[in-house]
């Protein structure tokens, strides 16, 4: 099968080398015939330049991109985890699975339905969906939805629940006394 088959290769003479550094074109080739055995690798052809790949332009910064500070500081606690400890740095906060936690001034928390969290919380806005248990502050707008349960020691500035929304324990609107209280240390 090898002995019948025939690879061709192109041999460049030193002189056709030499035109085609002074930019001419190297027609002057004579072929040489491999063995079957020897690899194509051994041929003398001159090596191609290969242009070096022109770098990318940097992608300048745009004043309606969708990825803010907001979104790049977002912890996810997504379905099936849990979470034990205290979360110092986030500027929103997404509990899907289970955290027993201290929170303290992360602006956005959202507990979706299924989400729990056990702990303390000091936000600007929260929305519940799922089971919130422990103290928490909202200075800004507190919205329990309709599979939403809060129990505990609560102080918020604005608050909504929808029907079926269920809140229970200690509650008042938020004023600096009655957050003096709850907040976190």
């Amino acid at each position: 099968m090898f002995g019948s088959q025939t690879r061709q290769a192109t041999q460049v003479s030193s002189s056709a080398r030499d035109e085609a550094k002074e930019g001419k074109p190297a027609d002057v080739a004579e072929k040489k015939q491999l063995k079957p055995t020897e690899p194509v690798w051994k041929t003398t052809e001159p090596l191609r330049s290969v242009a070096p790949p022109s770098p990318a332009p940097e992608a300048e910064p745009q004043a309606n991109s969708r990825e803010t500070a907001a979104d790049v500081r977002t912890l996810i606690i997504g379905p099936g985890v849990s979470v034990k400890g205290e979360i110092t740095s986030c500027n929103r906060l997404i509990v899907e699975g289970k955290i027993e936690a201290k929170l303290a001034d992360c602006p956005n928390v959202i507990i979706k339905q299924g989400g729990v969290f056990n702990g303390e919380s000091t936000t600007q806005d929260a929305d519940i969906q799922g089971c919130f248990a422990g103290n928490l502050v909202v200075r800004g707008r507190l919205l329990v939805r309709a599979t939403g349960t809060v129990g505990g020691k609560i102080a918020y500035g604005e608050i909504e629940i929808e029907r079926g929304g269920q809140i229970s324990g200690e509650i008042s609107d938020h004023t600096d006394e009655a957050v003096s209280h709850l907040k976190p240390v």
